[in-house]
C-alpha cells in the first residue's frame, strides 16, 4: 500500500514538472532545433537570465517568428562569446553556428541592448558589451572581405550576399 502511495506521489510530481517546464522547453526546442544545437545551451541561457527575464525570454521566443529566433540567437551568442568565453575557437564556433542556420552574424546595436534586457541580472557592463560588438564585427568582417574578394569561378548563393 505504502508503494502504491510512493508510487502516485512521483507520478504527481513528474507529471507537474512537465507540464510546468512546459513552455519552457517548447520555446527553447524552436531555437535549439534551428541552430541544430543541444537543448542544454539554451536552458542554460534561460536559467542564468534569472526568473523574471528568463520568461521574458521564454515569452520572446514563443513568438516563433523568423526575426525573433534570429535576434534570440544573436542573445545566445553574445552571451556564451562576452560572458561565458571569448576565444577566437569559441567566437568562431558560435558565428559558425548562426551562419549554419541562415541567421545574419553581424552583432547590431540592437541586438546588445536586447541582450543587456534579458541578461540584466548578469550585470553585463554595457560600454564592455558594446565594445565587444565592434571587435567581433571587425574581427569576422574583415574575413568575409577577404572570402568575397578571392577570385573563383565557384559561387556560393549564401555567401557574398552584398555583392551587387
Amino acid at each position: 500500500m505504502i508503494w502504491l502511495m510512493f508510487l502516485t506521489l512521483a507520478v504527481v510530481f513528474f507529471i507537474g514538472f512537465r507540464v510546468i517546464n512546459s513552455q519552457t522547453r517548447r520555446a527553447s526546442r524552436a531555437l535549439t532545433k534551428r541552430l541544430n544545437l543541444e537543448p542544454v545551451w539554451v536552458e542554460s541561457l534561460i536559467n542564468l537570465m534569472g526568473r523574471t527575464a528568463g520568461e521574458e525570454f521564454v515569452a520572446y521566443l514563443a513568438r516563433d517568428t523568423e526575426a525573433h529566433l534570429s535576434n534570440a540567437a544573436s542573445v545566445l551568442l553574445i552571451y556564451q562569446v562576452f560572458i561565458v568565453d571569448e576565444s577566437e575557437e569559441n567566437m568562431a564556433f558560435w558565428r559558425d553556428v548562426l551562419r549554419k542556420a541562415y541567421f545574419p552574424t553581424e552583432i547590431s546595436s540592437e541586438h546588445v541592448r536586447l541582450a543587456l534586457v534579458f541578461l540584466r541580472e548578469l550585470e553585463p557592463d554595457a560600454q564592455e558589451m558594446h565594445a565587444f560588438r565592434l571587435r567581433y564585427n571587425v574581427r569576422f568582417s574583415a574575413s568575409e572581405d577577404l572570402h568575397c574578394a578571392e577570385v573563383s569561378n565557384v559561387y556560393s548563393i549564401h555567401s557574398c550576399v552584398n555583392r551587387h
